[in-house]
């Protein structure tokens, strides 16, 4: 969502009738993020705030894709959180175990505790399978640039030699899920996003179409050459995309 629907707090220009034209057409959607701190009825309301009408069922973060991931390779299963609200209610129904879970999910957490991640460390340094819900190292704030999952992560590695599983973009785990959520086919549905790393390689590996928009990350089209994967469209932003959407 960032950089392709909002930015700096603010609805990026488009978006609101590209949202619109979806609904009204009757498109199926979902706005991905990688923000794993809030959970869908939060993300919703701060959407409603700038102007974006989009339901939480509409929406698919990192940490409801972590739980179904846990949910479906190990029903049943214990887990040691690290995380937020977002994440808390996107594992609602997993057993918590803080003495001896079979894993150790890492997300976002608006401020880190050093005896939390400490604990963390001796329970994969004890066998628990790791796993994070995002790779992103850092994340833009009002205040300059904090540290997020995957800095957080590399942290607990660098203690134990144990690398997590990432959930999160770019792994195609949470298009395939979200695309069985909508009911979509890949060689009729499109990932939008604003990051070639994350975004972009995510939806080619999942086998979608891809759009970048230069709204967020990605500034200049020229930047683009770099990567040997290329998006199969790219556009200034989501209000170009609004006519697409009406063919």
């Amino acid at each position: 969502m960032d950089g392709v629907l909002v930015r700096g707090g603010e609805a990026i220009p488009g978006a609101e009738d590209f949202v619109g034209a979806l609904t009204t057409r009757g498109v199926p959607f979902l706005a991905l993020t990688n923000n794993s701190l809030y959970p869908p009825d939060e993300v919703s309301a701060k959407l409603a705030a700038v102007g974006l009408k989009i339901p939480e069922t509409a929406i698919w973060t990192c940490a409801q894709a972590t739980a179904r991931f846990l949910a479906t390779h190990h029903p049943g299963g214990s887990a040691y959180l690290l995380g937020e609200a977002g994440l808390v209610a996107a594992m609602a129904g997993y057993d918590l175990d803080y003495v001896a879970p079979d894993y150790v999910v890492l997300g976002e957490l608006a401020s880190y505790s050093a005896e939390a991640v400490a604990r963390a460390c001796a329970l994969v340094a004890a066998g628990a399978r790791f796993i994070a819900t995002n790779p992103d190292r850092s994340v833009p704030t009002p205040a300059g640039t904090r540290p997020a999952c995957g800095a957080v992560a590399a942290m607990i590695t660098a203690a134990t030699g144990v690398t997590p599983y990432f959930i999160g973009k770019p792994n195609p785990t949470m298009m395939r899920t979200g695309l069985s959520i909508i009911g979509g086919d890949p060689r009729t549905t499109a990932m939008v996003g604003d990051r070639m790393d994350t975004d972009i390689v995510g939806g080619v590996e999942a086998g979608l179409r891809t759009v970048l928009v230069l709204s967020g990350c990605t500034r200049r089209a020229d930047e683009v050459r770099q990567f040997p994967y290329q998006p199969d469209l790219i556009v200034n932003s989501v209000a170009d995309l609004v006519e697409l959407v009406w063919r």
